[in-house]
């Protein structure tokens, strides 16, 4: 199977994977169907969402994501289909699960290939949307998250890493929007004195067009760090979200690489279920 055919396998199954997991999930009382707001997914941005999904709701967001790396003489490709299952446990707090999915690495260098697949490892966090907005007041939410080491081994990271984000969102005149994320994370590097600190940030400006239609601009440094522990990984983001229902999203996201520690260029296309 060539890599387009492969591309296209992938996507079918990931929105095949967000059917069936929506159809057989329970529906919501139908007094409280007719209040609902419109879908606020994390998808496709870097800069999570202020909000939660509210108590007894399920929310689906799945994706694919293909990115380019050129240095050094060699060259990269890596496929893979990131998930999250947002769980609604009350008003202000919902419970996540997380995971890279299927992961495929496509790697030459000097004239010799190789070609590694498998799973990511999974994520278990929690959100609390903390503040609403108010005034020249943000809208509040707060992250904490833990990746686990339960992927296939060549995409297996090191122990638990936990994180910690915080995410400010401004509503601005015009439809525009502005979101913040600042956050910390620890990982495990055993060859440099085993775990260290790295720093997160990410900053988005939004657009809405309009009742269904959303653009974007971010900056996301999701790995801010000294050079002995991989250094600082910075892109420039463009993307767009689509409402094709007040519960499903569509969405795309071109990423440009802003150092030589980040794929030179990323593309995501995704989509997103809430019941």
């Amino acid at each position: 199977m060539n890599y387009t055919a492969r591309l296209a396998a992938t996507t079918a199954a990931a929105a095949a994977f967000a059917a069936g997991a929506f159809c057989a999930a329970p529906v919501r009382a139908q007094e409280q169907d007719g209040a609902r707001d419109s879908i606020n997914a994390g998808r496709p941005d870097f800069v999570e969402s202020s909000n939660v999904v509210g108590k007894g709701r399920l929310q689906l967001e799945t994706g694919v994501v293909w990115e380019r790396d050129r240095g050094g003489g060699g060259r990269e490709r890596i496929l893979s289909t990131p998930t999250l299952l947002r769980i609604g446990v009350a008003d202000t707090v919902e419970l996540r699960v997380e995971t890279a999915g299927r992961v495929v690495r496509h790697a030459s260098e000097n004239g010799e290939r190789a070609t590694q697949a498998g799973y990511g490892d999974a994520a278990l966090g929690v959100s609390w949307h903390a503040m609403d907005a108010a005034g020249s007041l943000p809208s509040v939410g707060v992250l904490l998250s833990a990746d686990l080491d339960t992927g296939s081994r060549a995409f297996r990271g090191q122990g638990v890493r936990p994180s910690l984000r915080v995410v400010g969102e401004w509503d601005l005149p015009n439809g525009y929007a502005l979101g913040v994320m600042p956050g910390i994370g620890v990982e495990r590097d055993d060859g440099h004195g085993g775990r260290y600190r790295y720093g997160i940030l990410g900053v988005i400006v939004a657009k809405s067009f309009g009742e269904r239609l959303r653009g974007l601009v971010e900056v996301a440094m999701p790995h801010i760090a000294r050079s002995a522990h991989g250094g600082t990984q910075a892109s420039f983001d463009v993307g767009a979200a689509y409402l094709l229902s007040r519960d499903v999203q569509i969405d795309a996201m071109l990423s440009r690489g802003l150092n030589s520690r980040t794929p030179d260029l990323a593309l995501t296309v995704g989509l997103s279920i809430r019941r």
